[in-house]
């Protein structure tokens, strides 16, 4: 196990940008799906490091909202390996303590693909390892569209003038959850392309060239690394966090 489970300032929340799939496979010459399916060993890779070293909570953004406009072909072999996952991955995540959460909108997928989000949400729900969140279909201002929406629903006799930051952190997506203290975008961007805005609000940045389906144990220590030696002062002086 890595000596980084001894570091006092390991993040309880780690979110990923998965990105560099299709580049993965360009630069072998090879179709772009092949990037995806080792993206899923990635996946595997990191979720199960993640847990190994005590990581609360990790979520990982597989499909935003705006990636319905990629290729129709690439974008039915994605649900295919999104079902697959669903399919194939869930029981082991359970013997391993992991709880999986679904987040962003549910509706654009297939019957098939809903039925298999619920049983694997039901049958992890009562684990007390990792939380396991995966952002599919899922876009930030969407989310604090729809937080809006729910509050007012929960509280029909007031107005929007009553709504205030904290009551709204409530019903945007994790709410349950520490907010993100690590945002990792693999492929070189750097952009948070529509990712837990709301949440991230004071997250600290990590942006590596790695492609997503190389990124593994030794490149999320050095993304940890890097957070330990931040100061996180949420708007305080380093003499008032320092105390």
């Amino acid at each position: 196990m890595s000596e980084i489970v001894k570091n006092p300032h390991l993040p309880k929340h780690i979110a990923i940008i998965m990105d560099g799939n299709g580049r993965w496979a360009k630069k072998r010459l090879l179709p772009r799906f092949v990037g995806h399916q080792k993206g899923l060993n990635a996946v595997k890779r990191i979720v199960s490091y993640s847990s190994e070293i005590g990581i609360e909570a990790l979520t990982l953004f597989a499909f935003s909202t705006e990636n319905w406009k990629r290729p129709k072909d690439e974008v039915n072999k994605l649900m295919g390996l999104f079902l697959k996952a669903l399919q194939k991955e869930v029981k082991k995540l359970s013997e391993n303590n992991v709880q999986l959460r679904i987040i962003g909108d549910r509706s654009a997928f297939s019957e098939e693909i809903q039925q298999h989000i619920v049983l694997a949400e039901q049958m992890t729900q009562n684990n007390t390892g990792l939380v396991l969140s995966i952002a599919a279909n899922y876009g930030g201002r969407a989310d604090i569209v729809e937080a809006v929406k729910q509050w007012q629903l929960a509280n029909p006799a007031q107005t929007i003038h009553d709504l205030s930051e904290n009551d709204l952190t409530h019903f945007v997506a994790l709410a349950d959850l520490p907010e993100p203290d690590l945002l990792i975008r693999t492929g070189g961007e750097q952009r948070i392309s529509n990712f837990l805005i709301w949440q991230m609000a004071y997250a600290e940045l990590y942006f590596t060239d790695a492609l997503w389906p190389d990124f593994d144990e030794k490149q999320l220590d050095m993304a940890i690394e890097s957070f330990s030696k931040r100061e996180r002062r949420f708007g305080q002086t380093s003499e008032q966090v320092n105390k």
